[in-house]
């Protein structure tokens, strides 16, 4: 059983901070929204019922880090997470994404991670029965010559029983001198000695989903699922390295050894009690909002209402109660404001979150500070051509001050400008640093302006360059 995290507001809001800079009211919201879910869980069983989620508003303008938060937020305490788009979503009757889809997506995350949780926690016998039929691919048996019946009765029985398990792996005689390769064979894998070798295998052919299964999918009906029942599991050979083909059989050796039932149980239990699911654009179904169309967006407010009220929904792994998932919406809200929203759904986010605008020196910190800072990225990246790059702090600041130059003089994009402009300004090197093969190189304020600074001074250029 996945347990929930027990990490104070304190720590969450310090976890946050690595990956985004500022916007501490937005953190302090969502840490405390976190934590009392876990609160809500040492509770008796009828008082955790009545306890519901304070679901989330955030309302600032894009690329300031309101999807971030809510993303790093859900892979801090490993939790099911879902970000949609509200304007993706259509009123019923019309062609479009059922609201409800969002809620299976939901459960198809929680399904992930309880796999993946199961999975682990057999490692190791799966592993071992891998390598098992590593040697055996390796250094195959004689294998015993079958008997044929004559009758053709028999005949279809061997050929049915031979769609569930490959007619029981064909029996094989074992030599001694087999024996002795097998064993020598199984210490080079143990040593890591084969790890580039190349093997044959047999794995089972990954079903795909037909187009015509997505409109039954949303009544909760898998249609793929009732066909690979009907229908032998077909094996495709693939040519692999040992350390792929390991990892290949590794996942279906786990596979056999865990429960599926289990884990749609437990996944559906996760989805309720810790899934997250984001929703963006939300300003844009409001009435007042600038987006056109005859879809009424009134009406998509009035289908997301029961959702988020608490309500039952049915999926192909069973049914699940949205009553305890926590949901997170944004928008810009800059033609419309929250108070637009149909009154239900108002009072179903009860948490208001306003983040700021980013200043020059919120751009110098995204730049360099976060463990996945871009010029940290771009230094990485240009490293493994051998080229050494360092930025001057005055270069940093340089850049700074032309996202924010440009982010108020045409549209403000938020920290997103940086990716742009930093592309822009390190494309030459990008282009010629493999052949370069090695080299010190620095980019300092004069390197920026004479890359920018005309790009910056011509408002047309800038509008469609950076």
């Amino acid at each position: 059983m996945i347990t929930m995290t027990s990490k104070t507001p304190k720590e969450i809001v310090a976890e946050l901070d690595q990956y985004v800079v500022g916007q501490h009211t937005a953190k302090k919201a969502v840490a405390i929204a976190l934590r009392n879910r876990y609160r809500r869980m040492q509770l008796d069983e009828e008082m955790q019922q009545e306890v519901t989620p304070k679901n989330l508003l955030m309302i600032g303008p894009t690329g300031v880090g309101k999807t971030e938060i809510a993303r790093r937020l859900a892979k801090i305490v490993n939790a099911p997470f879902v970000k949609v788009e509200a304007t993706k979503f259509t009123e019923v009757g019309y062609v479009g994404r059922d609201v409800e889809s969002m809620v299976r997506d939901l459960v198809e995350a929680s399904i992930l991670i309880v796999r993946k949780q199961q999975y682990s926690q057999v490692y190791t016998k799966a592993l071992k029965k891998a390598e098992d039929r590593l040697v055996k691919l390796l250094v195959p048996g004689i294998k015993k010559e079958k008997r044929q019946s004559g009758n053709q009765f028999d005949m279809m029985m061997q050929m049915m029983s031979g769609m569930q398990q490959n007619q029981e792996e064909e029996k094989e005689e074992v030599t001694d001198s087999i024996r002795v390769s097998r064993e020598t064979v199984q210490s080079q894998l143990e040593k890591g000695l084969l790890e580039d070798r190349e093997v044959t295998v047999e794995v089972e052919e990954k079903k795909s989903v037909p187009m015509m299964n997505s409109g039954l999918e949303q009544m909760g009906i898998d249609l793929s699922d009732t066909l690979s029942a009907l229908t032998p599991k077909k094996k495709v050979k693939r040519t692999l390295t040992i350390k792929e083909a390991r990892e290949l059989l590794v996942q279906e050796e786990s596979a056999k050894l865990v429960n599926d039932a289990d884990i749609h149980s437990e996944a559906i239990s996760l989805a309720q009690n810790q899934g997250i699911i984001f929703i963006d654009e939300f300003d844009k179904i409001t009435s007042k909002s600038d987006q056109g169309g005859q879809v009424s967006r009134e009406g998509v407010q009035r289908d997301i209402l029961p959702i988020v009220e608490g309500s039952q929904i049915n999926t192909k792994y069973g049914p699940i109660h949205t009553d305890h998932i926590l949901f997170i919406a944004s928008g810009a809200f800059h033609i419309s404001k929250p108070s637009d929203l149909i009154p239900e759904l108002q009072g179903r986010f009860p948490i208001r979150v306003e983040l700021d605008d980013l200043s020059a020196e919120d751009f110098v910190k995204i730049l360099t500070e976060p463990n996945n800072a871009l010029v940290k990225q771009y230094i990485a990246l240009l490293a493994t051509e051998n080229i050494k790059v360092t930025f001057t702090k005055e270069a940093i600041e340089k850049i700074a001050d032309i996202a924010y130059t440009v982010n108020r003089e045409t549209d403000n994009i938020g920290a997103r400008r940086l990716h742009t402009i930093l592309e822009k300004l390190l494309e030459d090197l990008l282009f010629e640093a493999s052949d370069m093969q090695m080299g010190d190189i620095q980019i300092t304020e004069q390197y920026v302006a004479d890359k920018l600074a005309h790009i910056v001074a011509n408002q047309d250029l800038s509008r469609y360059i950076l």
